[in-house]
């Protein structure tokens, strides 16, 4: 019985077990199926264009072909950038064998003085279809690789090559570009989307060893050129403000010299440029300048835009305008009484003049470009009153002129000002503001009042001729009316006709314009020395056409004010941008040709320049090196022609006189006291001696001398001698009481 029993279980059991294998074996086909079908989707939808990339990388060769950047050309449609045909050299590291390399990496890094182990390194990377080997190289280079005959892994290949018509010609806004064609600074980096254009492609079709096929497919997608775009600037112009800068720069030995001219009834800028005493920017040699990271960044920098600096008595315009169209003074009737300082909430703040203008109007005062009566002027408008002016104007942001790296300037803000910061912005200090603010601002005050956006890109044209951008004329807004900018315009020009700015007339031209001196800072507050001499004109005076603003930065002879060291060169660009859009003279006065007088002693010059109706301006007795106006120029009768030497030396003055101060007498006054009368004279004092208490009993400096406004005046304290013989007792019995606090210092500076 129990045998029978266990046969019939295992008869149970067995189809159960087949049941089982058969499942299990559909799994296994079923998964293997999903699987199968899971990797073909996976291939065919989305690995397919990377798999497709693959295959076609070992049977079709892709080469770029590198698009031509646009042109960039003046207002008249001259080239001033563009790109030139040169060439690359390609390498094909799977059509070089092994015993191909060492020839061709030997002859390679020879001709294009490239390292040898970088070569040979490229020619066996067989992971790479294409390697670009060098690029911009010359016909000459190519041609010498074709004679050498390196085989089927080396080709050449046309390449473009950016050139700059006239090297240095508007340097810092053109800007410039990578070796692959990208815009690095300028225009060339702002405008790059635009100017780049698109490259195109050649694909080839080639067999398993990379060689072309006789009969293959090849496709050529043609490259889109960059869009071509037209400036404002005139080159011509532009060539002669870069001139008289660097004139200015030699003549004055300064830093720098900055430049712009505008068209002030639209905004245009017809030339801009900064020029260092270092010397240019040419942008067709880059490449040898990386190596001097610093210089190229100096060099490159667009000061006329990017730096903001204390305007001084060239701001004094923006004032007038605020005080005329809002009508804090009137032009008939105003009178101010200057005696060579104004008293401010406790604070002396001198006039460049220190013996004083006396009574003036209000013209005079702006012909005499007194300090005092701007400070009055800004004292009457207030800060609310001026500040809205000063924003209207457009200070404290940018002119959007779509020039890189533009500052904002320095505006603060008027919850600070007190009222001795306000007198100081009325004559330009404690406020700064950007060379092309200024500008803008300027031409504003004199066209009408009416305020125009600055720009510099006229049009942007696309390769099939199609208008992309086309800029004109933008008002921002209306910032005086047009009556106050009629009187605005006949202060400055009397200014030019019988003021400080005499030295920008123009035989036949009226132009008006002021002059400025400004003080520069550094990390200890006032940089001794180092100032900003300006002077901005327009023309012609009575319909405005042309503002032209010229910075001498830190002049280092001859006397420091705008009236000569920036006013020459604006009248010199100002006759000669005239001229060339065909102004012609409104009438006919007496005129003299400059007669040559380097060579002569000085007073030798002084007495030939006199014989021609002109008047000698020189520091020193010595040899004539150098004059402006130069010989040949035309000028008016008893225009100024300042004569330098070899020993010219610097001098820091206001508009014309040297600040000088006569020191008092301050024998029995108390520190206090002493401290008082010195600093109301423009004077330091330093206590010499650790006792300060008593009255002063001797100065360094004895009084009646004639010191430079700012000198430091040592006073030693103590018990005056007896008037009975008896010896003084020099040690205070008990403590003295403790010296007040003495308030901090202003810096004195020169201004026009």
């Amino acid at each position: 019985m129990k045998p029978s029993r266990k046969v019939k279980k295992r008869d149970r059991k067995k189809p159960v077990s087949i049941n089982k294998r058969i499942l299990a074996t559909g799994a296994v086909v079923l998964l293997s199926a999903v699987w199968l079908i899971v990797k073909l989707i996976g291939v065919q939808f989305v690995q397919a264009e990377e798999l497709q990339q693959k295959a076609l990388s070992q049977w079709m060769r892709d080469t770029a072909l590198t698009a031509s950047r646009g042109e960039i050309v003046d207002s008249n449609g001259i080239t001033l950038a563009q790109s030139g045909t040169a060439y690359k050299v390609l390498l094909w590291p799977q059509n070089i064998s092994e015993g191909e390399r060492e020839r061709i990496s030997s002859e390679l890094s020879r001709i294009f003085n490239l390292d040898y182990d970088s070569v040979y390194e490229k020619t066996g990377d067989k992971t790479k279809r294409e390697i670009v080997l060098k690029r911009q190289v010359s016909r000459e280079q190519v041609d010498e690789v074709a004679s050498l005959k390196l085989g089927n892994g080396v080709a050449t290949a046309v390449d473009t090559k950016r050139y700059y018509s006239y090297g240095t010609l508007l340097s810092q806004v053109l800007g410039y570009t990578t070796i692959d064609s990208v815009g690095q600074s300028g225009l060339e980096l702002s405008l790059d989307k635009y100017l780049s254009g698109q490259d195109g492609r050649m694909i080839t079709e080639t067999d398993n060893a990379g060689q072309s096929l006789v009969n293959g497919v090849q496709e050529y997608i043609e490259p889109i050129d960059g869009c071509d775009v037209k400036l404002t600037v005139d080159s011509s112009v532009q060539t002669v403000l870069e001139r008289a800068l660097r004139e200015a720069i030699v003549v004055n030995n300064a830093n720098n010299a900055q430049g712009i001219i505008m068209d002030c009834t639209t905004g245009a800028i017809v030339a801009i440029s900064t020029q260092y005493s270092e010397g240019e920017l040419d942008l067709n040699n880059i490449a040898e300048m990386r190596s001097n990271v610093e210089l190229l960044t100096k060099l490159s920098r667009n000061r006329v835009v990017a730096d903001s600096y204390e305007p001084g008595s060239t701001f004094k315009i923006i004032t007038l305008s605020a005080a005329l169209d809002s009508n804090a003074v009137n032009k008939d009737s105003y009178s101010c009484t200057c005696g060579g300082a104004s008293l401010v909430s406790g604070q002396r703040i001198r006039c460049w003049r220190t013996t004083g203008h006396g009574t003036q109007n209000l013209t005079q005062s702006t012909e005499n470009s007194c300090n005092c009566a701007y400070m009055d002027i800004a004292l009457r408008l207030g800060t609310e009153k001026l500040y809205d002016y000063i924003y209207a104007f457009g200070f404290g942001q940018t002119t959007e002129s779509g020039m890189l790296g533009e500052s904002g300037g320095i505006v603060t803000h008027e919850k600070y000002i007190l009222d001795y910061d306000l007198a100081r912005i009325g004559f330009g200090q404690s406020i700064a503001v950007t060379p092309i603010q200024l500008a803008t601002a300027v031409s504003a005050a004199v066209n009408g009042g009416i305020l125009y956006k600055p720009y510099i890109v006229d049009e942007i044209i696309a390769d099939d001729g199609t208008v992309l951008v086309d800029n004109e004329a933008t008002m921002v807004r209306r910032v005086i009316s047009d009556e106050a900018s009629a009187n605005v315009r006949e202060i400055l020009t009397s200014v030019v006709d019988n003021g400080s700015g005499r030295n920008a007339q123009i035989a036949g031209y009226k132009v008006g314009g002021k002059t400025g001196t400004a003080q520069k800072y550094d990390e200890n507050g006032v940089a001794e020395g180092k100032l900003i001499a300006s002077f901005v004109g327009f023309a012609p005076a009575d319909d405005p056409k042309y503002v032209v603003l010229i910075l001498v930065d830190e002049p280092q002879v001859g006397s420091i004010f705008g009236s000569t060291v920036a006013a020459p060169f604006v009248r010199e660009v100002m006759e000669e941008t005239l001229r060339h859009f065909d102004y012609l003279p409104s009438w006919m006065e007496e005129t003299v040709t400059v007669p040559n007088v380097v060579g002569m002693t000085t007073a030798e010059a002084e007495a030939k320049l006199l014989e021609f109706g002109l008047e000698a301006v020189f520091q020193d007795e010595d040899v004539v090196t150098r004059q402006v106006p130069a010989a040949g120029d035309v000028v008016n009768t008893g225009t100024q022609v300042l004569l330098y030497t070899a020993s010219t030396v610097y001098i820091s003055d206001g508009d014309g006189e040297t600040v000088t101060v006569v020191v008092p007498d301050l024998s029995g006054l108390t520190r206090l006291q002493a401290y008082d009368m010195l600093r109301a004279m423009g004077l330091i004092l330093e206590v010499q001696g650790i006792y300060a208490g008593g009255v002063a009993i001797s100065q360094s400096i004895e009084a009646g001398t004639e010191v430079p406004y700012g000198t430091t005046v040592g006073v030693s304290f103590g018990t005056p001698l007896p008037t009975d013989g008896a010896e003084p007792n020099p040690t205070p019995t008990s403590t003295p009481e403790a010296t007040p606090a003495l308030p901090p210092e202003t810096s004195p500076t020169p201004d026009d």
